[in-house]
Formats: structure tokens, sequence, C-alpha cells
């Protein structure tokens, strides 16, 4: 009985960390390799090129053709494509012989319909176009959703917005429309809050089915994550709204960025600052350009960036450079902190900085992606 307590134990502990580990895709030397959080070379640097990891998969080079790694980094699917997409959903799409096509994780050709043209799968589904028409297909090639919108965009928050005879509406992974096509705009991202549009010449934020005005109104911005106030544009100043369309801070300045975490940043003339949800300003505006806050931690900038906290303290000298790197792959925003580490540049090179501002395993790279889940 205590041995299989103990096997069961292994088992749990050794998922848990399967699942919580994430990889950093770093390069020298002109080949690559990939790190973990605690700075040591998880797979050396060996490769030509390679991708960060998606789905449990990186992409990588070798003599000049493509395959997949696993988290080990050994070959789980040989290198013998000309080029190739991210994995997401189990699926990537592959370039052999001049023909795109998809595959499983077994390297297997996954039948799908012919199409003009192939998209990369995310969060479940890929575009399908056929006849200047888009749709959608699942994993396994299936069609979800006939050709039968002008467009689709990327899906987020597993919503995207579609195109149809010039209006837009929005769909959900089944194709089903939660948001009719009825609108000369609309926002990219789905958001429990709302979402932002325009139906002719009002702006406003359709939530529950409703779309609400805002008062004055000519632009208007999403919500962000799970924020409860979006920002729009009112005789060239901005203010916030909230779900109904109502000012819930007047437009009273120049420039905005979405509330994270309680806190949004926002200037008038050249310095920027922060608010709380009341409008008050708790961070004094002091600084060239300042970005939302990402786990408890904020870039600011004066000739470069630095890291202050909710408190407005400078906790990291602002010596760095900071970009939004490849953030694409996992849909967050890497210009902050994410799980405790920031990617940032220096004359040295590319690194990670924890909250306190210490370099990783103390090294520099000629290039660093941001962190990404192996599983």
């Amino acid at each position: 009985m205590k041995s299989k307590i103990t096997f069961l134990f292994t088992l749990v502990l050794g998922s848990f960390l399967c699942f919580g580990q994430e990889l950093a895709l770093v390069k020298e030397g002109k080949k690559a390799g990939y790190i973990n959080k605690s700075g040591e070379f998880a797979i050396p640097i060996q490769f030509d090129d390679a991708k960060s990891f998606s789905d449990g998969m990186a992409a990588a080079e070798k003599d000049d053709m493509w395959g997949f790694i696993n988290t080990s980094g050994e070959w789980a699917i040989q290198p013998e494509y000309d080029k190739v997409k991210y994995f997401n959903s189990g699926v990537a799409l592959v370039l052999k012989d001049d023909n795109w096509y998809y595959i499983d994780k077994t390297g297997s050709k996954i039948d799908a319909p012919v199409a003009d043209k192939y998209f990369d799968f995310n969060d479940g589904v890929a575009f399908y176009r056929a006849n200047d028409q888009i749709g959608l297909i699942g994993p396994d090639g299936k069609v979800v959703l006939e050709p039968s919108f002008d467009a689709i965009k990327k899906f987020r928050n597993g919503h995207a917005k579609v195109k149809k005879n010039d209006l837009w509406g929005m769909i959900d992974k089944t194709g089903e429309l939660v948001i009719p096509a009825e609108y000369t705009a609309l926002g990219n991202t789905w958001t429990p809050a709302g979402v932002d549009a325009r139906k002719g010449e009002a702006f406003g934020i359709v939530s529950n089915g409703t779309f609400n005005v805002i008062e004055g109104a000519d632009k208007v911005w999403g919500f962000k994550g799970d924020s409860k106030l979006a920002y729009a544009r009112k005789g060239k100043k901005i203010g916030f709204v909230n779900s109904q369309g109502e000012w819930v801070i007047e437009p009273s300045y120049e420039k905005a960025r979405a509330f994270v975490d309680g806190l949004a940043p926002v200037a008038n003339g050249k310095m920027w600052g922060y608010i709380d949800e009341s409008g008050k300003m708790v961070i004094e505006a002091s600084y060239r350009d300042a970005e939302v806050f990402s786990d408890g931690m904020a870039p600011v900038k004066d000739k470069r960036w630095g890291f202050i906290d909710k408190t407005g303290s400078l906790v990291i000298p602002m010596e760095y450079d900071i970009t939004a790197g490849f953030a694409f792959i996992s849909g967050r925003d890497s210009k902050g902190f994410i799980n405790g580490l920031a990617r940032v540049k220096s004359k040295k090179g590319w690194g990670f900085l924890d909250k306190t501002g210490k370099l990783l395993a103390d090294k520099w790279f000629e290039n660093a992606e941001p962190f990404e889940s192996v599983k």
C-alpha cells in the first residue's frame, strides 16, 4: 500500500511540475536553445533556428529543413519540411514540395477540404476559405462552419469578429452569431463586460445583446481582461465608460491606456501617470511613457524603461528597453512582468529580470523570446 501511495504521489507531482513548466527560446552564436525559469539550459543551444514552444511542441531547423521537438529537445517530428507554423489545438500547418497541409503531433497528414488558402489553427478552429468566403474547420479537418462570411478575424477569448455585407458581428467557436452582423465597426476582443462598437455615427458598448451608446463619443477602445471600464474619446479628450456606455470618469486626458488591476496610465501634455477607478491620480504624472500593470508591476519610461510597483515606487531603474516580442503565440502582452519575470534588453543583449531587478542566472543572450508554457 505504501509503495502504491508513493507511486501515485510521484505521478501527480510529476504531472503538476510538467504542467507548470515554462521554457524560453534563446539564441547565441546564431544557434538556438531553450532555458527554464531558473536560467538553466533545459535544451542546449544546438539548432540552426527555432521557434517558441506552443501546444507542447517547438519548431526547430536543422540543415535548412524544419521539424518539431518535444520538451526534452528530441525530434518528435523529423526535420523534413521547407516551412512550418506553430502547433495549436494539436495541429500545425507545414510546407513540403510547394504544398501546404495540416499535420497532427505524430506527423500524420490531416485530411481537410480543399481551400483557396490554409490558415493556422487558433483556439480549436482554423479559417477555411473557398469562393471568397470564410468558414471554420476543426482539428479533425471537418467543417465546423461552411464558408459564409466575407472575413473572420482572429479568435480571442473564444470569440471572433466577422464581416458580412460590410457590417461586423461576432461568432463563438461553433460558428454561432453571438453579436449580429449589424455594426459599422466592432472591437477585436470579447470580454465579459462587453465589446466596443460603432453603429453608423454612434459609438458605444455591446453588452448582453444591447448596444449602449456613449454620449458624445467619437472613438471607443475595448475593455482589457476583467476590467469593467473601457476608455473613450469625446471632444479630443479621453475618459472612461462602463458596459452601459455611461461616463464613469469624464473625458479630461489627452492620452490613456486600459485599466488593469484597478489602475490606468493617463497623460496630459508629455507626462504620464496613473489614476484609480474613481479618477484620482494615485501615481504622479512624471514619466515620458507608461504601460499598463501586469503581475503587480508596470513599465515606465524616462529615456529608457524601468518598473514601478502599485505604490508608484521605482523598483527597477530606468535602464532597459522593452518590446512586445512574439506575445501573439500566447496572447499575452510581454512588455511587462509575466509570472514573476520581465523580458528586457540592455547594451549586453536580452535577458529576464525578477521583481527585484535581479538578472536571471546573471546571463544576457543575443536574443530571448518570452517564456511559454510547454503544455
